[in-house]
């Protein structure tokens, strides 16, 4: 147990100094950013003085990571989700979020031949990104078909309706908050 103890506080130092690059900052700027002085966080970086929360927690504001990222401190728990596929109305849904907040789902949407859309409304917003297939979305009055690479995003209090364009069932990832959360993105520009 020591000697793991001691790789995670040797990894320490190479850790802040790569932090300290990749942010284009030099000791100096460190330090007046930080309080700490420069001869300490060379030493720091270099391993031979020892970390400790009053020094480190100043360098987590301003590189902007976790204490835990900065130490590589081992994972506790199980992160991963257990994913168990729901069919329900022909659909597949396989969660990738654990319930609460904005749910993430894989959806799975076959051809339904014969069965004509019936536009719901529920509360949220939703967020659909096609994966593969084509998606034929209806919301209110307009129709929609979205091919793979594809986003929408809607107020599930209009009337809405997905399912696939053609005879191939449609991949999707879907995004949805029941309490109005959205998805934001923006385009970078360079």
């Amino acid at each position: 147990m020591a000697n793991t103890r001691r790789d995670v506080l040797d990894a320490v130092g190479p850790r802040l100094r790569e932090l300290r690059h990749r942010r284009g900052m030099t000791l100096a700027e460190l330090a007046e950013r930080t309080g700490i002085n420069e001869s300490t966080l060379s030493r720091l970086e270099g391993g031979t003085r020892k970390p400790t929360l009053e020094l480190l927690l100043p360098l987590t504001e301003v590189h902007g990571v976790p204490l835990d990222d900065l130490v590589g401190a081992p994972r506790t728990g199980d992160p991963r989700i257990h994913l168990r596929p729901v069919v329900r109305d022909g659909m597949t849904y396989v969660p990738l979020s654990r319930p609460g907040g904005v749910q993430a789902h894989k959806l799975l949407i076959p051809p339904r031949p014969g069965t004509e859309p019936e536009l719901r409304t529920h509360d949220g917003f939703e967020w659909v990104y096609v994966l593969s297939g084509r998606l034929r979305l209806l919301l209110g009055d307009q129709s929609l078909v979205l091919r793979a690479g594809e986003a929408a995003e809607f107020d599930t209090r209009v009337p809405h309706w997905l399912g696939p364009d053609g005879e191939r069932t449609v991949e999707l990832l879907v995004l949805f908050g029941q309490q109005g959360e959205r998805a934001h993105l923006r385009a970078r520009t360079t």
